[in-house]
């Protein structure tokens, strides 16, 4: 069997990828299809943490420009990302998998609070951890949460898991002769505004040189494919 590539990753999952068709909300079936390929790559030895997005719920920056206040409506998103990942943790273990929320807010009831030392040794007891409410900090977003912890636990890599095959010079669901890049920089990406991760999260990335991978989750054995270091999707780091 082929070596693992990575063997500590950070999965950034966004929120719309758990409401499926539905338009909004959880869909548990496609929750329980995530897990299934979470639980493919975990029982091969990978310490997976992941962090997952609210979209699906609320997105606080749309409430903003729709006139809430922002520091409330970003706290609002990061209430969201708590009943995602609760939706997760329950379809994980359903699958036989070990699972930690911990929550940047502090909830006690439902998550542990976020102490890095702590997620370290979960990752290291091969629990997956599930890192829910962002920073914590209105005004950052659940792709600059994914950056930060990642490198706090010691994360070889970013996996963006998106719905479709990696980065592209234009929407491919508008316009089916956009481009899509196999490998960019960091200031490729910065430079040409493409829609990976937001600008803090890549600059994050890029002073640490934490590589990130963009790939389609709704492809089966993806997460499993990444880690064993096949190219799909597209790769971002220093140099491309």
């Amino acid at each position: 069997m082929k070596p693992l590539a990575y063997h500590r990753v950070m999965l950034k999952l966004s929120g719309e990828a758990l409401m499926g068709d539905q338009g909004y909300g959880i869909d548990p079936k496609v929750v329980d299809t995530i897990a299934g390929e979470i639980r493919e790559a975990f029982t091969l030895g990978a310490e997976i943490a992941v962090v997952i997005g609210g979209g699906n719920i609320f997105r606080g920056l749309a409430a903003s420009a729709s006139g809430m206040e922002r520091a409330s409506a970003d706290y609002m998103g990061m209430l969201a990302t708590v009943l995602n990942a609760l939706a997760l943790q329950n379809a994980l273990e359903r699958h036989g998998v070990l699972t930690r929320i911990q929550s940047a807010i502090e909830m006690r009831d439902l998550a542990e609070p976020y102490i890095r030392r702590r997620a370290i040794r979960h990752l290291e007891k091969k629990r997956v951890v599930i890192f829910a409410a962002g920073t914590g900090n209105p005004y950052f977003t659940t792709d600059t949460a994914a950056a930060l912890r990642a490198m706090e636990i010691g994360a070889e890599v970013i996996l963006k898991a998106t719905k479709v095959d990696g980065v592209y010079d234009d929407d491919p669901m508008i316009n089916p002769k956009a481009k899509r890049y196999e490998a960019l920089t960091y200031l490729e990406v910065l430079q040409q505004g493409l829609r990976v991760m937001d600008a803090t999260a890549i600059s994050l990335c890029m002073d640490n040189n934490l590589p990130i991978i963009v790939f389609n989750l709704t492809q089966r054995g993806n997460i499993l494919r990444v880690l064993k270091g096949e190219r799909i999707g597209t790769m971002v780091r220093g140099k491309a």
